[in-house]
């Protein structure tokens, strides 16, 4: 993980991937997240992923399976919606423990405004959950992990 703090260093993950082209590492995936106006964390990771815990994860999770991390942390200044809670469940299938930090509600643009109390979504299962943290949240995501026709979580503890 490296964090950049100038401005005017913008590189995309797909920057960061082809420095380690024909490097012993192998296949890599990188990670940009921006928090504010002057600072971007990248984390560049070698495929297949070998840690447990991976934290302070934003609304970009790449196209991955992360078969080994079994503890996510997410937080985020701009809302998550019912994509993101999917992409989650597919990249993270063995996640044991979630915290999630977002005090914003989910933008819903006038064109969908319909959905938002709609049981339009399918139902998104977390098979090994037994840990959820939802200290720092907006109810909507509290209502939307613990009711039964949104998110399935058979070992919450």
């Amino acid at each position: 993980m490296n964090q950049i703090l100038d401005p005017a260093i913008r590189l995309s993950a797909t920057d960061i991937e082809q420095t380690f082209t024909n490097i012993k590492y192998g296949q890599v995936i990188c990670m940009v997240d921006s928090f504010d106006s002057y600072y971007v964390r990248y984390r560049v990771f070698s495929i297949p992923t070998k840690f447990h815990r991976l934290e302070d994860i934003k609304n970009n999770i790449p196209n991955v399976v992360f078969n080994s991390v079994t503890h996510l942390k997410l937080w985020d200044t701009n809302a998550f919606k019912h994509e993101f809670s999917v992409r989650i469940a597919q990249a993270f299938p063995f996640l044991k423990g979630l915290s999630i930090t977002n005090t914003h509600q989910p933008f819903w643009p006038c064109n969908e405004h319909h959905l938002r109390d709609k049981d339009w979504c399918s139902i998104i299962e977390y098979p090994y959950l037994t840990f959820l943290d939802v200290k720092r949240v907006n109810p909507y995501y509290l209502e939307h992990l613990l009711n039964e026709t949104k998110t399935h979580l058979p070992s919450l503890t």
